[in-house]
């Protein structure tokens, strides 16, 4: 597949869950680890694979950076709300700011960076790289799931 439209499939999934955790409070438990988990490998195959091809050429550069540090970012808000009572009005606060961090991100991704990439990578390239990334991502989910 694709690196592109694999992130793509990624950003609906997470957008799916956040929609659940809004509308499905007595599932919190169980949907707050499949977030975290998908947050946190899809930021994993960006940052180790697909970010490192993207910032080879100038006009995505500055787009990588500031994708990393949006990364860095989510992770603070993820950790925070891991810490926090799922009951308590802090944590659904937490997780909105955390939904409006990732969906900023994502819309940078796909309104400015991924078009880049896409006139800078070849579709062979971009095949390549999908390919290591869902093998990546199968790996780190299997890993996850067993801790």
């Amino acid at each position: 597949m694709d690196a592109i439209q694999l992130l793509k499939n990624d950003h609906k999934k997470v957008e799916r869950i956040f929609s659940d955790l809004e509308n499905k409070t007595d599932d919190r438990r169980a949907l707050f680890p499949e977030l975290d988990r998908e947050l946190t490998v899809h930021a994993e195959i960006e940052e180790k694979i697909f970010y490192p091809a993207a910032k080879q050429a100038e006009p995505t550069r500055d787009l990588v950076l500031e994708s990393i540090e949006e990364h860095r970012q989510i992770k603070m808000v993820l950790a925070d709300l891991e810490q926090t009572d799922m009951r308590t009005a802090q944590w659904a606060a937490d997780l909105k700011v955390l939904k409006e961090d990732v969906m900023h991100h994502v819309g940078e991704e796909e309104d400015e960076l991924f078009p880049k990439v896409q006139k800078i990578l070849s579709k062979e390239q971009l095949e390549a790289l999908g390919t290591r990334m869902e093998a990546m991502k199968a790996q780190l989910l299997s890993a996850a799931r067993s801790r």
